[in-house]
């Protein structure tokens, strides 16, 4: 009951919605059909643009995040007071809000008097200073590198939860077999590691398609629409241009870009680690 009243319908609602022409404040609307669809398929060049983005920024997120996640859990699996320490030093940008994040990497990255621009002058390389936020091909990397900043640490900590549940006997007979590091990664706790994997993989996929308090206070979505990504074009077409059918009809087809890529992404966690059909 808990599902259908809070899950199960506000999405038939939506979709409902997203076959009118509601401005979200009148109580009176027009059914168009499936007019928002088609024009968001043939000339809204914008909402065009925020899937791009959305897939690239989780692409980005989602690759650099799980292999920087399990490469530092590895390295503090063991409970040295030096690894307890690192894994606290972190995990600890993950208890920063979204906004504190934002604001903290806009002075990082400001083109004047940031962090970023000073440290490459500081070595010598200030012919490779950047706009950095206001660079329209490559600020939603920069802000990809932001999140992974911010949320490694986490998966991190599920990465290493995961390990310690695989038994050293079972790299003990690996070793025995003339197995190497190597092998034994690859072999051994690649697989035993697979259901972690599959957890930091969706958990990071739905946290960057979440990424809307970090682009909003950031960038709002500029320079030219440069870093929007389909949370933050939902929230201004809906709440700015008051257009709550049109807004509907994207987060329809946000659902569905998300349910297709999460589990295209458990089928490929699947078989890379050996699970074939499984």
């Amino acid at each position: 009951m808990i599902y259908l009243w809070f899950v199960l319908w506000p999405t038939l609602q939506a979709f409902q919605f997203s076959l009118t022409d509601w401005n979200g404040l009148s109580a009176d609307f027009a059914w168009v059909g499936l007019d928002n669809y088609r024009n968001l398929a043939t000339n809204d060049s914008v909402f065009r643009r925020a899937v791009g983005n959305s897939l690239s920024f989780m692409l980005v997120v989602v690759i650099g995040q799980t292999v920087l996640s399990l490469a530092l859990a590895l390295a503090l699996l063991r409970s040295s007071r030096l690894s307890i320490f690192l894994r606290a030093l972190f995990f600890f940008p993950t208890v920063l809000s979204s906004v504190s994040v934002a604001f903290i990497w806009s002075f990082v990255y400001d083109p004047t008097f940031g962090l970023a621009n000073r440290l490459l002058a500081a070595v010598g390389l200030g012919s490779l200073q950047q706009p950095w936020l206001g660079d329209q091909d490559m600020a939603i990397y920069y802000l990809a590198f932001v999140q992974i900043w911010f949320h490694a640490g986490q998966m991190m900590v599920v990465y290493i939860a995961g390990l310690q549940q695989i038994p050293q006997d079972l790299y003990d007979a690996a070793g025995l077999d003339g197995a190497g590091r190597w092998q034994k990664l690859r072999f051994v706790t690649f697989p035993l590691v697979q259901p972690a994997t599959v957890i930091v993989v969706a958990y990071t996929t739905i946290q960057s398609f979440k990424a809307f308090d970090l682009i909003i206070a950031s960038t709002g979505g500029g320079p030219n629409h440069a870093t929007e990504i389909l949370a933050t074009l939902i929230y201004a077409t809906a709440f700015r241009n008051f257009e709550m059918g049109y807004a509907a009809a994207q987060s329809v087809i946000f659902m569905i870009v998300i349910a297709v890529i999460t589990i295209l992404q458990r089928r490929a966690v699947a078989l890379a680690s050996g699970g074939g059909d499984r």
